[in-house]
């Protein structure tokens, strides 16, 4: 494990690492701080069973074998090193893990030649796993207990030889010039034999998109004589030599040709240990080397983990609660959410030489399709200053690249699954007034992705717009002739292409445009051609006794047919991802596509047979199977029953998820945390105010606290959601009636401007669900009213 390159808070740059809970204390705990949020941070929840989580040391990780796209996964059994570049919770392929260090107590025998030298024959099994925001440990049976933490582009290890006794031992420190995909192209490797500093540069290949990305390293360590030093190459290694390359060519591959660099030292002459700082830069290996000296001049391991605890604290300090009754496993499922939310989008700002600029650069939108659904929204609460920077990130991208990215990760285009949801943030933030973005260019980007199809729309912008703009629907075989993408997802195309329009027709309205926002408008309506009214669902040769769904369409205007349940947890995940042979929805059935209508759920549910049997139809969803809630899609199902007037069932169903599917436990989130997703969907339905992605609503449910504040750091204004009669034992979920500032509030939705402009909302609960939030006035707002 180790620094997730930059991984950061939001808005700093910053590496990855994690301790023992007696060295944790010891060293990292402020004596001072009576409430310390950081005991309520859990980093392993969701490095199991697929979350894919991040566990290592962040800014404000070991590599395992196995299931490993964040470098350490539970579920696993062996350690292969400490790589210093991850991304948090994603899918598909692993992600970073450039340029491992591992270290060996000594060579049996004191001979090389029986060192391990490749991953998969030095990895050696790991316990006792420990960590904590800024720290992370583990403990190796090869005898040497690894701790770790970072700054902002530089991770600073500690490996303590445990069993060492009165005979002589050699630890060897080798790098490797491997990621975690095993994707590097080249790569070279340079050793000082005088000092024993490490450098080296690779070419590597992002986990989810396309292109090459350059990246350096400089490794320095400190605590032991330099014995001598050399290269190694997949079981092999040669004194006295200082320079490696290794080019892929012929039949080889980077998991055949491995390599790297060493250093052989004497016993260590302090306390059986060593420290190794390393850091990294997109730029030059001379860049590298810099970042680790200006920001770990003296090897101070306590120091640097405490300053990367306060930046947490900082970055935490906006959200307060009042937890009293509140059992502690919840609150870690409040914070650890929070706090995973919080490593990605990650700050690359002064490391992107792809371009020069002044404006601010972000990288792992990991994805927007993913993001867009909670993670943002969070940030918007609660660093609102790096959202705002991620937005001009957004924007910049665009200037330089053309397009606004749906998806992005070491610099490269990543995979566009769905729209052009950054169309869906950039309308966000500009109804919730987030500062100092360009909005002129801003607008220019979402109409470009609306009206100019791209070469190649797998990984930017949208593809079919011929027949968006003249079918109103994206047809089932479409014919294409004008860019190259993936003609898969029809149906789940339409609605979110139909969903981006509607957010530029917000933007169009607040910035004057009114012709394009009557326009974009009319775009948003072409979900319901492709809605076909009289198809049914069974399940296992049952009806379920529902009527109407999305079903693909061809250019002809005649309808397909794709089974409503078909990837649902029902029927067959297996070909719903990104591949040629893909279906029409993505990773999702048409039952659960059928209810992506944000931007006007009054029409869908007037076109579902009315209020009450919408609200069948959805409770169906949930109790059925048919929904897996570990995919974003699911997130707002969850909380619409509020559009037909009955906000206690959706309070009912988060507490369904919560804590059944949301839990401490390290399998502890139901799928890939994808960049915190997982995490700002916890947080955001335990706070009780969810938001609609791409507008200015947040749906009203009851705080699993006494209370919840939020602080904008930008106005100083705080918004508090407090509980009357709170119950812990959660059976007075249901609001009987609320307060804004002492005065009636009937709305189950609320808009932005309680958390900018602060005050206090007060929700009285009791056992059973009321009238409140029912009535017609009280809905959240839908296009057609």
């Amino acid at each position: 494990m180790a620094p997730a390159f930059f991984p950061g808070l939001p808005g700093l740059l910053g590496l990855t690492a994690l301790a023992s809970a007696s060295v944790t204390r010891r060293i990292l705990t402020d004596p001072s701080v009576s409430f310390d949020v950081l005991d309520y941070i859990d980093p392993l929840i969701g490095t199991s069973n697929g979350g894919h989580s991040f566990a290592g040391a962040t800014l404000p990780f070991a590599d395992t074998l196995g299931e490993n796209q964040a470098g350490f996964a539970y579920d696993t059994q062996n350690v292969s090193g400490f790589s210093h570049m991850h991304d948090s919770g994603t899918g598909g392929s692993p992600s970073l893990g450039n340029f491992p260090i591992f270290v060996h107590p000594s060579c049996p025998s004191d001979d090389l030649d029986q060192c391990a030298w490749h991953q998969s024959a030095r990895a050696t099994v790991w316990s006792s796993p420990q960590a904590r925001p800024g720290y992370f440990s583990i403990s190796l049976d090869n005898g040497i207990f690894a701790e770790m933490t970072v700054t902002n582009h530089s991770a600073l290890y500690r490996f303590t030889f445990e069993n060492a006794s009165s005979e002589t031992y050699s630890p060897v420190v080798l790098v490797d010039l491997m990621d975690l995909p095993q994707s590097r192209t080249n790569g070279t490797a340079s050793v000082d034999p005088s000092t024993g500093r490490l450098t080296g540069n690779g070419t590597f290949s992002p986990s989810f998109g396309i292109g090459t990305y350059d990246l350096h390293f400089c490794a320095d360590i400190k605590g032991a004589q330099v014995r001598d030093t050399g290269v190694w190459q997949n079981n092999r290694a040669g004194l006295n030599q200082t320079f490696l390359s290794l080019t892929l060519n012929g039949g080889n591959s980077a998991s055949t040709l491995s390599g790297g660099t060493f250093v052989r030292f004497n016993a260590p002459t302090a306390n059986d240990t060593i420290l190794v700082r390393v850091g990294v830069s997109f730029i030059s290996v001379d860049q590298a080397c810099a970042n680790v000296e200006n920001e770990q001049p003296n090897f101070d391991f306590s120091g640097t983990a405490r300053t990367a605890e306060s930046a947490w604290r900082e970055k935490l300090s906006a959200i307060s609660v009042d937890a009293e009754g509140t059992s502690t496993d919840l609150q870690k499922v409040f914070w650890s959410g929070i706090y995973r939310a919080m490593i990605s989008p990650q700050d690359y700002t002064g490391e992107n030489p792809l371009w020069q600029s002044d404006e601010p650069y972000y990288d792992s939108y990991y994805c927007i399709w993913d993001s867009y659904r909670g993670v943002h929204q969070l940030l918007t609460l609660a660093d609102p200053l790096s959202q705002s920077l991620m937005i001009r990130s957004l924007i910049d991208i665009y200037r330089h690249e053309g397009y606004l990215p749906d998806c992005r990760m070491s610099l490269c285009k990543g995979y566009t699954q769905g729209g052009s949801n950054a169309d869906v943030l950039l309308a966000e933030a500009l109804l919730k007034n987030v500062s100092d973005i360009d909005w002129a260019t801003a607008y220019e980007a979402v109409l470009k992705d609306a009206e100019v199809e791209p070469s190649n729309w797998n990984v930017e912008g949208r593809g079919g717009l011929t027949s968006w703009k003249t079918l109103n629907y994206i047809p089932t075989d479409d014919f294409d002739p004008y860019g190259v993408g993936l003609h898969t997802r029809s149906i789940s195309r339409t609605v979110e292409y139909a969903y981006d329009d509607y957010c530029i027709a917000e933007m169009a309205r607040v910035l004057g445009h009114e012709s394009d926002s009557e326009k974009y408008s009319e775009r948003a309506k072409n979900w319901q051609n492709m809605f076909k009214d009289d198809q049914s669902s069974a399940i296992s040769g049952v009806d379920t006794g529902f009527t109407g769904f999305l079903q693909p369409r061809y250019p002809n205007g005649t309808w397909g047919y794709q089974d409503p349940i078909f990837c649902s947890p029902l029927l067959s995940f297996d070909s719903c991802y990104l591949n040629a042979n893909g279906h029409e929805t993505y990773e999702g059935s048409a039952w659960l596509y059928s209810f992506y209508v944000p931007q006007d759920m009054a029409s869908l549910i007037n076109r579902l047979g009315g209020r009450e049997t919408f609200v069948s139809r959805l409770t169906y969803l949930h109790s059925s199977g048919l929904l897996y809630v570990g995919d974003e899609q699911a997130f707002l199902t969850v909380h619409q029953f509020h559009y037909a007037g009955r906000p206690g069932l959706s309070t009912k169903q988060v507490h369904a998820y919560i804590p059944s599917q949301f839990n401490t436990s390290v399998s502890g989130i139901p799928g890939n945390d994808d960049g915190g997703a997982m995490g700002a969907f916890a947080a955001l339905s335990m706070m009780g105010l969810f938001p609609v992605h791409g507008q200015d609503v947040y749906l009203v449910n009851p705080p699993f606290f006494k209370e919840v504040s939020i602080l904008n750091k930008v106005t100083g204004k705080t918004a508090t959601i407090r509980n009357i009669n709170f119950d812990p034992t959660y059976q007075s979920i249901y609001i009987q009636n609320a307060t804004r500032d002492g005065q009636p509030w009937t709305r189950n939705w609320i808009s932005h401007d309680f958390f900018t402009e602060g005050g206090v909302l007060e929700l009285t609960l009791g056992t059973a669900e009321s009238d409140w939030g029912t009535q017609e006035e009280d809905l959240p707002p839908s296009m057609s009213g």
